[in-house]
């Protein structure tokens, strides 16, 4: 297995810079494991494919506003993204700025003081606020959107869920930005139960693997939690003969990660670094809703474990020429 083998070329102007409105009118291409067959349709028809007693398992994390500016006491400007959250007061972070070494104090701009405590990786920083940065999220925060989108995003909301509920994130659950609250009760009333775990997603979700060799890449540690009400629904879909049905990668990912290593799914609530990459076993997730992926991302490596390489790579050909659009605010696939 090899880097090169999970590399596809797209024209930039694929790249989807604005949502679509409404939410659930973006495409979707349905994809059937078993025979390799695609079918184009519209997110809002997905009822077609999903039968009565099927579940459909949802992050309900919440991107928080992690991008945040500040000042040295000499007055050189540096940019903040909140990664993870330590303690009450302690976060790691990227900070961007000229020598951002431990021991420097911080002003955040209309926020409190700050000082780096500890240099991390590349750009990280361990920094401590002198209080709570949350409360000051309304006035000092900014969504963080993804590199590759350079429009301005006029409504914050549009890069949450629907049902985005805990917060925590620094990038949004985007296979879920499809869903609309009427499409939710559709989908109830004909059968389909919901269910919810958390991922915060952190930014190596992004990140390209450089590694030649897949493997040998170190996948960034994230937080999950899977509740004791979301095993029980599952355990219920099985004894019915229904499909479990993971919205977005990050919701296969707290899925594989309360089975790892057993046949049996617990209650979870912890780190996850799961790394699925083709030759995994899958044992709670039977089919999936996801976006396309960058090329060489653990993202791509994830589905093509779940679809197989050949047949992944052969679907995004036909997206790209059937004009889909790709990446967080791009379209839908659904992989039966």
């Amino acid at each position: 297995m090899r880097l090169s083998d999970f590399d596809y070329h797209l024209p930039p102007e694929f790249i989807a810079q604005t949502p679509v409105e409404p939410r659930d009118a973006s495409r979707l291409l349905v994809l059937h494991r078993d025979t390799g067959a695609l079918e184009h349709a519209v997110f809002r028809d997905i009822g077609k494919y999903l039968r009565p007693g099927d579940l459909l398992v949802l992050n309900q994390t919440r991107v928080i506003p992690a991008r945040l500016y500040a000042r040295k006491e000499s007055g050189g400007r540096v940019e903040l993204l909140l990664l993870r959250r330590r303690d009450q007061l302690t976060w790691e972070v990227l900070a961007g700025g000229k020598g951002l070494r431990a021991g420097i104090r911080l002003q955040v701009e209309d926020g409190p003081q700050a000082e780096i405590l500890e240099l991390l990786d590349g750009a990280g920083r361990l920094i401590r606020f002198a209080e709570p940065i949350e409360p000051y999220f309304p006035k000092v925060g900014n969504v963080p959107l993804p590199p590759y989108i350079h429009e301005t995003l006029r409504d914050p909301e549009r890069y949450q869920t629907v049902y985005a509920r805990e917060p925590g994130s620094a990038a949004a659950p985007t296979a879920g930005l499809h869903f609309t609250p009427r499409l939710l009760d559709e989908l109830q009333m004909q059968g389909v139960r919901l269910a919810y775990v958390t991922l915060h997603v952190g930014l190596d979700t992004f990140a390209p693997v450089t590694e030649e060799n897949p493997a040998d890449h170190k996948i960034h540690t994230e937080w999950c939690c899977l509740p004791e009400e979301t095993v029980v629904a599952i355990q219920q879909t099985r004894q019915q003969g229904g499909r479990v049905v993971a919205v977005g990668t990050t919701s296969v990912r707290t899925l594989e990660s309360a089975a790892s290593g057993q046949d049996e799914i617990l209650p979870y609530s912890g780190p996850t670094s799961l790394y699925i990459l083709p030759g995994y076993r899958f044992r709670v997730v039977d089919a999936m809703i996801t976006n396309f992926h960058l090329p060489k991302s653990t993202l791509l490596m994830l589905v093509s474990a779940f679809a197989g390489r050949e047949t992944i790579l052969n679907a995004y050909q036909v997206a790209i020429g059937a004009g889909y659009r790709f990446y967080s605010f791009g379209d839908a696939m659904l992989i039966l």
